[in-house]
């Protein structure tokens, strides 16, 4: 996301409520981790975009070579940096990065993980070919994100967020994240719809470039 995107603002406001939030939004949570950190266990280079405070980056750490976690607020950068010094996460570099001009070589990561990211982003089309750009040919993109149109609870609360100035660009259900995904190039290899007050749709995808 560009740094001039609004929704940048957004989080930089509320980094230090972001862990809170997810007592009510969180109830996915434990198997999304559970789920990423399987897909990704044994990769030598991962990138992972819109890391928020690292609730994901600590999960990831233990299993991967090297971990790269990134985000476009500062505020969440410093979150991570905090999470990744607490736990002594020393594989891990910490970075701010704009998923549309991410600096990175083209094929330097083994696998990519954006997770809770994907409703966000202002250019659908344009953020998974950012992330396949810097993924190895065949590499894995692990895309955990929440439906806010998979049910009619999830549809009513995301409609109250926007209310509070929440940045969603659209609302999701799992199928049609996937459609989204082939769209741009990649194949979705493993799904599953983790329920929760906005359920999150898991998808595990192979690079198809």
């Amino acid at each position: 996301m560009t740094t001039a995107e609004p929704g940048r603002g957004y989080w930089e406001r509320h980094a230090d409520n972001y862990d809170r939030s997810m007592r009510v939004l969180g109830g996915p949570l434990p198997r999304m981790l559970e789920l990423t950190v399987r897909a990704v266990q044994g990769s030598e280079r991962v990138l992972e975009v819109a890391a928020g405070t690292g609730l994901v980056t600590a999960a990831v750490a233990p299993v991967v070579g090297q971990l790269v976690a990134t985000d476009y607020a500062d505020a969440m950068v410093a979150s991570v940096q905090r999470r990744v010094a607490a736990l002594g996460l020393e594989n891990v570099r910490c970075e701010r990065a704009d998923v549309y001009a991410l600096a990175y070589e083209d094929g330097a990561f083994d696998a990519v993980i954006a997770a809770n990211v994907l409703h966000l982003v202002p250019d659908l089309s344009g953020a998974p070919l950012a992330l396949q750009r810097v993924l190895k040919p065949g590499g894995k993109l692990v895309a955990p994100t929440f439906c806010h149109d998979e049910t009619l609870a999830s549809r009513v609360l995301s409609r109250v967020l926007a209310v509070t100035g929440f940045p969603g660009a659209r609302r999701f259900r799992a199928r049609s994240l996937g459609e989204a995904l082939r769209a741009a190039g990649f194949e979705p290899s493993a799904t599953e719809t983790l329920p929760g007050a906005i359920p999150v749709a898991f998808v595990e995808a192979l690079s198809a470039r």
